[in-house]
């Protein structure tokens, strides 16, 4: 069996210490549907709940370091020392509707050397409590699911390739160049699909699932843990323009090195 570091047994403990409180939670969405006031709030507190059980479990573990978090924001610590980039439920609106696919997302985030604020994702884990799937990767030592090493997809051609993707919705994203993107690639493809939980669509390229994706208007907590997955399992991810930050730019692009490159060009070429 693959071992992996202390940092990360710390990191999945937490993830599965949420999960059966997520799950629970979930069980109850289906009974609050038919409510006048609806399940919103329920899955909101859901979501904060889910988020302080992991800032209190992962504080015991490393006291001194920093959070970047979906709910509670930017929480400082020590300067030179990394810091934790979290969602607690990544796919909250398939949550709030009785759909069963969401993740944990947990990554450490390394502050750069010249301390310009902060750098490489060097940890990260992507866990499915539904499914119980748990996706991690260190860097330079691969990207696994449990103990089975992921590679991603090696399809060289466009038109056997299935694609993920985010698409805009009310008062989020810019649909204008979501619909060039759109109309530039799905002709190209095999298929195009939008499952709603951006960590569980790079999960799921890394383990060669799916053979690329593309969104822009991504926190980085919903991306962070992603992206190492991706590049620990031999693809590519960069921002639409090709750059190496695809977390600062907000915008993504990943596959393999063949349909990266592929892809890239037509993205581009829709968006001159």
């Amino acid at each position: 069996m693959v071992s992996h570091s202390g940092l990360l047994t710390v990191i999945e403990r937490a993830a599965r210490k949420v999960a059966p409180q997520l799950r629970r939670d979930f069980g109850e969405v289906s009974h609050l549907q038919v409510s006048r006031k609806g399940p919103a709030d329920f899955v909101s507190m859901a979501d904060k709940k889910a988020e302080d059980t992991l800032v209190a479990e992962l504080r015991k573990a490393r006291p001194d370091w920093g959070f970047l978090l979906e709910e509670a924001g930017e929480i400082e610590g020590d300067p030179n020392k990394p810091r934790w980039v979290i969602d607690p439920l990544d796919g909250t609106s398939n949550f709030l509707h009785g759909i069963p696919h969401f993740a944990i997302s947990i990554a450490v985030q390394e502050p750069r050397l010249d301390g310009r604020g902060w750098g490489d994702v060097s940890t990260g884990l992507v866990y499915q409590p539904i499914t119980d799937e748990s996706y991690w990767a260190e860097k330079n030592r691969g990207a696994w699911r449990h103990d089975q090493r992921l590679r991603v997809s090696a399809r060289r051609d466009l038109t056997e390739a299935l694609i993920a993707t985010g698409v805009p919705y009310h008062g989020h994203g810019d649909f204008a160049e979501w619909t060039r993107i759109f109309g530039a690639i799905a002709p190209a493809v095999a298929g195009i699909r939008r499952f709603g939980s951006a960590a569980l669509d790079l999960a799921w390229v890394a383990a060669g699932r799916y053979d690329g994706f593309w969104e822009s208007g991504l926190a980085p907590w919903d991306v962070a843990a992603g992206i190492l997955l991706v590049r620990e399992a031999g693809g590519f991810v960069t921002d639409y323009r090709g750059g190496s930050e695809p977390i600062e730019r907000r915008e993504l692009l990943a596959g393999n090195d063949v349909l990266h490159s592929k892809l890239h060009k037509l993205l581009a070429g829709a968006l001159r």
